[in-house]
């Protein structure tokens, strides 16, 4: 029996590790950001939202409603529609600003739906997956998975300013594991990824082999096994423990949890451009001086 707090006996079997792509990958991008995102209870205040990813998530919310549409409504202008009503004013400068780009990413799904074909149903839509091996217990969730002859094709939409390469397909970890996952549930092979970037129509594709597939799963093991020693470490440091509940629509900084300089240690920050647009840059010395103040509406292509 092991006591909360305790690092496992020498010997024992480790639990697996419960894990999305998105937390290997901020392990990977910043340890600081992965224990104020993960780790830290209550969490740290946040900065506010960010208009480029109100935008994201609106197109990606009129997309997934569009494929559970009736067949007689999937047009480009039921996909207008969706997005209007789904709109996310979040992180804008203004109204007027936000109401441009309601009109730009009304564009973006409706012209993007008209290269669709209706009629070809997928095999998910926002769909949840989830795969295990001796290490850790991953899960995620696909924007789309088609269905291409006799296998499958993981697709992810993208709306970000930034064109898209080969190599960013090749490279993802989120995908070649959804593929691993979706392969493992659905018992059909599934071999290529794909990146719709809406901005510019393009799809930009990659077809993995079992190889460069076990390579990418091996190298989500290697990041889970990091930051779960890291993660006993805190727990043992600081334990299970959460903050006081704020009142009712009572406005609070929170800042991070007090933790041994030893543990501190263990995440480190990694100060570079992306600091700039870190959530949690105010609790973050270094982090603010590795970049400049963002506001923030500066991530859309103005």
């Amino acid at each position: 029996m092991t006591v909360q707090g305790q690092l496992p006996l020498d010997g024992m079997p480790r639990r697996l590790y419960s894990c999305t792509p998105s937390r290997l990958n901020t392990w990977l991008d910043c340890r600081r950001r992965y224990r104020f995102t993960y780790l830290d209870r209550p969490q740290p205040s946040k900065g506010p939202a960010w208009a480029h990813n109100s935008v994201g998530a609106s197109v990606h919310n009129a997309l997934a409603g569009w494929w559970r549409e009736p067949y007689d409504r999937r047009t480009p202008l039921t996909a207008a529609i969706l997005l209007t009503n789904g709109w996310i004013t979040e992180g804008f400068r203004d109204a007027e600003q936000s109401g441009r780009w309601l009109g730009r990413a009304r564009d973006l799904v409706s012209g993007y739906v008209a290269t669709l074909d209706p009629s070809d149903d997928p095999v998910g839509v926002e769909r949840t997956v989830a795969t295990r091996t001796k290490v850790i217990a991953l899960s995620g969730r696909i924007d789309r998975l088609d269905r291409r002859g006799d296998e499958l094709v993981v697709v992810d939409y993208k709306t970000g300013r930034r064109p898209l390469t080969q190599d960013d397909a090749r490279s993802s970890l989120a995908l070649a594991v959804y593929a691993v996952a979706a392969s493992s549930m659905m018992r059909t092979p599934c071999r290529t990824v794909e990146l719709h970037h809406l901005p510019t129509g393009e799809i930009v594709e990659w077809r993995h082999t079992e190889e460069s597939l076990a390579r990418h799963l091996s190298r989500a093991e290697e990041v889970a096994m990091e930051a779960s020693e890291a993660d006993d470490r805190y727990r043992a440091a600081v334990g299970e423990r959460s903050g006081p509940r704020r009142p009712p629509g009572e406005r609070q900084t929170i800042g991070p949890a007090e933790v041994p300089a030893d543990v501190d240690k263990l995440f480190a920050p990694s100060p570079g451009p992306i600091c700039s647009w870190c959530d949690f840059r105010r609790h973050c010395p270094e982090g603010l001086a590795a970049g400049p103040e963002r506001q923030p509406w500066d991530g859309l292509a103005e």
